[in-house]
Parts: structure tokens; C-alpha cells; sequence
């Protein structure tokens, strides 16, 4: 009985002494990071040096070599480049213009989505049939929808707390109405675009068309001229004029960018953290997704500076080709599996610069609890919800492969007023929630290289 007395005194006494020392280890990360972190330059030179940086462009390949740069000034032991196949999508020229009766055409704002086929540079000139949803879709016969503009004005559902519950139920809109809207003949698609924004900036995104339909071209509009889109159509005949010049030019040689700190015990564990580096040809990819890029590299950097040694090795990856295609997720997966390499978690951010809230999971029940028993290390910065599942696109194929992912959860109220758009650009980052997103990140990182999983 007193053996066990002291053995409970003596794991308890273990116990304190390593929280108070994880704690203590947050605080430097933290304080660390906050003052002399350099994520928010990275990203300043990330966005005005490169800009928009969409898989196959000039601009990818300036992207990719100031990754690798800058792995290396933050102090990574090794940094290579990992080739991917990527499509090359070029947007050219585009507009489009509406009339109903009485009026002269109207230019309204709008983008193509991503990997749509263009007008070949002609004019598409057809009357618009709006649908407000797919179930109003559904009811149309083939003969109301053939040759005609199909306008999916299915709206942002602002009411759902959780805008990315918001986008899982517009996005189907983007991803599935060119495909159903082709089947029944249409000539081409708007759709009103996934956006929380009170404003009329159009939003592109990818979609992918289905082998058994003929490809047609798709645009979104922004909240303001989908509003008079709508008003116009439920008085009479619209019309439109397209004119776009989008092509997929096959493919292109690219690279995932990676860097490595080795693991000081367990060198052949490995704890990756990472980003895409691709963005769309619109804005300059700073919240989707410099801000990953660049909080990534932010913990291999502070380690190196806080010389916390990692016990198992850590990757920062920096994945190209997450807009319109995942080659980059689906070739470090791939690496991994056929070089038998033992991920025991990963981490992305791609969610926004914004404040950090809490880290989603998607892992077994025991590893979720295992995690969640550290929450109280994470309360003092402001993050914790750990109770979403939420890991990220690059990551996936890792997860079907079994490693446990994770991915950062920032505020999310105003993500979807950038996402897609020119408007997301450097100065749409505030540099205080980007470094705490950094934070939690490196403090989430430490734990597993230190711990495990």
C-alpha cells in the first residue's frame, strides 16, 4: 500500500512537473513568435513578389523557387523539390453581358470557374432560365433547358454559424451544376457565386466535368449582380452574351516544395505541417493559401531559433496544385507509401490568415481524446474547439492511408468574402491573427514530435 502511495505521489509529481514545462515551452513559442516571427513578411514577399500563382503558370514556378528559399533561410536541415505533373489551365480573355426588354447590354462582373472550356473567343449569345436550387433544376424538362443559360441563384446560406457548413452546401452548385445543367442541353452556366460577401465580387473554384456529358462553359457572378440577375428574370426574358477564352493546355512539370528537420531519436517517425503554394489567377493567394505557406515554415523556423530539437523528424510541405487537381497531395502520398515511410500525423493550414479558434481532428476516437487532453495548454491563445472534424485537402490521401490529420480552424466569418476573388490579396491579412495561427501550429507540432501519437 505505501508503495503504490508513493508511486501515485511520484507520477503526479512527474505529471505537474512536465505540464508545467509544456506550458512553459507555449510561452516561448508564443512570445517568440509574436514578436520576431516572420510569417507576415514571407507572405508580403510571397504576394507582391509573385502574386497569383495558379498550377502550370510562370508565376507557380517563381512561387516553388521562393519556397525552397526560404526553407532554407529558416534553417531546415534539408530542402528538395518533389516533381508533380500539374494541369494548365490559362483563363484568357472573358465577359459577359445581360439584356432584358427596354434595356441596352449590360456589363456585369464575372470569372470563370477553374478548368471550364471557353467560348473559343466567340459570342454565346442565349436567354437565361434561373433555378433557385437543384430540386427546381430537377423539375425542368430537357426541352425548357436546351440551348438556354442555366443561372443556379442559390444563395449563401449567411445563417449557419460555421461558414464552411455554408460552403459544403453552395459549393455542389459550382461542383455539380455545369455536369446536371450539360445533361439536360444547356449552353452554358452562371452561378451565383460562394460567397458570404456583401459585395459583387465574383469567386471562381474548380469544378470537373463528368466523362458522359459535353464539356460547357461556366461562370459566377457576384452577390450584387446576381441580385439584379435575379430581379430581371422573375420579370421577364434575360439574355446573355458570353465571351471567354478558357483552355486546359495538358500538363505541366511542377514540385511540391519540402523541408526537413531530422528527428533527433526517432528519425524515421515523421510530422509533417504544411500549405498550398499554388492559388488561383485572381488576387494573390494570401489567405488561400500563403497564409498556410508561410505559418509553416514559421515552425520549422522557430524551432530552429528556440533549438527545440525535434524528437521525431519534421516536414514542412508546401504542395503545389490544390486548386484544380491535388496532384501535389496525391504525389507526397504516393512518395511516402512506395518508400514506406512512417507519418505519424499531419497538419495543414487552409482555412485563412485569421485568428485561430481551435485545431479540427480526424483520427481515431483514442487519438482525439489523447489530443483533447492537452486543450488546456491551447486555452491561454484563444483556441479551443477540438471538436470538429477538419484535416484538409493536400492531407487527404495521407488520411486514406491511415495517418492521423489534423488542420487549423481560424475564425471563419470572413473567409468567404476572399476566397476565389481578387480581393484576396496581402493586405486582406492582419499580421497579429496570421503570427497566432503560427503559434498554435508550432505549439500543436511540438507536442507530437516530442510525445508521439
Amino acid at each position: 500500500m505505501k508503495f503504490r502511495s508513493l508511486l501515485s505521489l511520484a507520477l503526479l509529481i512527474f505529471s505537474t512537473s512536465s505540464i508545467a514545462q509544456d506550458s512553459a515551452v507555449f510561452r516561448r513559442i508564443s512570445n517568440h513568435i509574436m514578436q520576431h516571427g516572420k510569417c507576415y513578411e514571407d507572405l508580403r514577399v510571397l504576394c507582391k513578389s509573385v502574386g497569383h500563382r495558379l498550377s502550370g503558370s510562370p508565376q507557380a514556378q517563381k512561387a516553388v523557387a521562393w519556397g525552397e528559399r526560404t526553407l532554407r533561410e529558416a534553417g531546415a536541415d534539408k530542402v528538395w523539390l518533389q516533381m508533380v505533373d500539374v494541369p494548365h489551365w490559362v483563363r484568357g480573355k472573358e465577359s459577359l453581358k445581360i439584356k432584358w426588354a427596354g434595356k441596352e447590354w449590360t456589363t456585369i462582373p464575372m470569372l470563370s470557374l477553374g478548368n471550364t472550356v471557353g467560348t473559343d473567343n466567340k459570342v454565346l449569345e442565349k436567354e437565361i432560365v434561373m433555378v433557385n436550387s437543384f430540386d427546381d433544376f430537377k423539375r425542368l424538362s430537357s426541352k425548357e433547358v436546351a440551348g438556354k443559360i442555366v443561372f443556379f441563384n442559390h444563395r449563401f446560406p449567411q445563417e449557419l454559424i460555421n461558414t464552411f457548413e455554408g460552403y459544403g452546401e453552395a459549393g455542389p452548385y459550382r461542383w455539380h451544376g455545369p455536369n446536371m445543367a450539360s445533361a439536360k442541353g444547356a449552353a452554358a452556366v452562371i452561378i451565383r457565386s460562394i460567397s458570404t460577401g456583401m459585395d459583387d465580387a465574383p469567386h471562381t473554384g474548380s469544378l470537373r466535368y463528368a466523362d458522359s456529358v459535353k464539356s460547357i462553359p461556366a461562370v459566377a457572378i457576384g452577390n450584387f449582380s446576381a441580385d439584379m440577375l435575379e430581379e430581371q428574370c422573375r420579370k421577364g426574358t434575360v439574355r446573355a452574351q458570353l465571351q471567354s477564352n478558357c483552355k486546359m493546355l495538358g500538363t505541366k512539370t511542377s514540385f511540391n516544395v519540402i523541408g526537413e528537420l531530422k528527428g533527433s531519436e526517432y528519425p524515421d517517425q515523421f510530422v509533417i505541417a504544411g500549405g498550398h503554394l499554388d492559388s488561383w489567377d485572381v488576387g494573390e493567394g494570401a489567405h488561400d493559401d500563403g497564409a498556410g505557406c508561410v505559418q509553416s515554415i514559421e515552425i520549422l523556423r522557430t524551432f530552429k531559433r528556440l533549438n527545440l530539437r525535434p524528437k521525431r523528424t519534421l516536414r514542412i510541405v508546401l504542395f503545389m496544385n490544390e486548386e484544380n487537381g491535388l496532384k501535389g497531395g496525391l504525389a507526397y502520398a504516393d512518395s511516402a507509401k512506395a518508400k514506406n515511410e512512417k507519418h505519424i500525423f499531419a497538419l495543414e493550414s487552409d482555412a485563412g490568415g485569421f485568428s485561430p479558434r481551435g485545431i479540427g481532428l480526424e483520427m481515431s476516437w483514442a487519438h482525439k481524446q489523447y489530443l483533447k487532453g492537452y486543450r488546456h495548454l491551447f486555452l491561454p491563445y484563444g483556441v479551443y474547439d477540438f471538436e470538429q472534424e477538419h484535416g484538409g485537402a493536400d492531407i487527404s490521401p495521407l488520411k486514406r492511408q491511415g495517418v492521423p490529420v489534423a488542420g487549423l480552424i481560424p475564425d471563419p466569418q470572413r473567409y468567404f468574402d476572399y476566397h476565389h476573388t481578387p480581393q484576396d490579396v496581402f493586405e486582406a491579412v492582419n499580421h497579429r491573427e496570421l503570427k497566432l495561427g503560427a503559434v498554435a501550429m508550432t505549439q500543436l507540432i511540438y507536442l507530437i514530435a516530442q510525445y508521439g501519437l
